[in-house]
């Protein structure tokens, strides 16, 4: 990550910028040519991110109906969700229940393993040994439903109270010191981006994108466990908090910058 007083663009190429942007943006769809101003801030030609464009639709990261919008295609709405659940952070009571999955389908193709481990992570499960899976029930049994869905055709679920301390037992299966230690880090950076685009610095735009991208993907790696297991000073919270007022402002910054350049041409 930059130091916040290192304005130089980071280095980017078109795929992640595009998809950074439109992951970002609700809803997921952007005109071509706010797509080619916000590459700009990177360095990135024209011919560059068209090239790259072409090919994402190509593939299915991006739909166009040939208006010059593009949207996210389905499989990178689903990430969108994922992304917007993990940022919001909803969780319910504790009951000192665990729930369990454990894999009982047989004959699984290599595919499958890796799809059930993506859903099982999406759903904020740990893997205590090979084929099971657990969590404190404290999530809505609702959330990411396709996960659930992948989830469901693999394994069964039962109900646990673990015969080890609970609190002991969410240290061994997460790495809580890790995370809490790197969003320590996100906050100082959001703190000095968060001065510098409520003053309207438009220099800070490429850094708070990376930045950006960095505490969403910090929030999908939030165990989201219950209050009771969590350390001392878990700064989960306060990292929302900050980054919901940053999040504000930059949007306000970069819609500004956008619709700015667009009345000078």
């Amino acid at each position: 990550m930059q130091l916040v007083a290192d304005r130089r663009p980071p280095t980017l190429n078109a795929r992640s910028v595009v998809l950074s942007t439109l992951l970002g943006t609700d809803p997921p769809r952007m005109a071509v040519r706010n797509l080619l101003r916000v590459t700009e801030l990177f360095g990135l030609s024209e011919g560059t991110v068209r090239t790259a464009l072409t090919r994402m639709v190509r593939r299915g990261d991006l739909d166009t109906g040939g208006d010059g919008v593009y949207r996210l295609g389905a499989p990178l709405l689903a990430r969108q969700t994922r992304q917007r659940s993990s940022q919001v952070a909803d969780r319910l009571e504790w009951s000192g229940r665990w729930r369990l999955a454990a894999v009982t389908l047989d004959g699984r193709a290599a595919a499958d393993r890796a799809d059930l481990r993506t859903a099982m992570v999406a759903l904020r499960l740990a893997e205590r040994r090979e084929g099971v899976w657990l969590r404190p029930d404290n999530l809505p049994a609702d959330r990411l439903p396709a996960s659930r869905r992948l989830v469901d055709g693999q394994c069964e679920w039962f109900s646990a109270n673990p015969d080890d301390d609970d609190a002991e037992l969410a240290g061994r299966l997460w790495d809580l010191d890790g995370w809490a230690a790197t969003a320590t880090e996100l906050r100082r950076a959001v703190a000095g981006l968060t001065v510098a685009v409520e003053a309207g610095d438009t220099a800070a735009l490429a850094e708070g994108f990376v930045v950006s991208a960095s505490v969403l993907r910090h929030f999908q790696a939030d165990p989201l466990l219950p209050d009771e297991l969590l350390p001392r000073g878990w700064p989960g919270p306060r990292l929302r908090a900050d980054y919901d007022r940053y999040d504000r402002a930059y949007r306000g910054l970069l819609l500004e910058w956008l619709v700015g350049e667009d009345g000078g041409r």
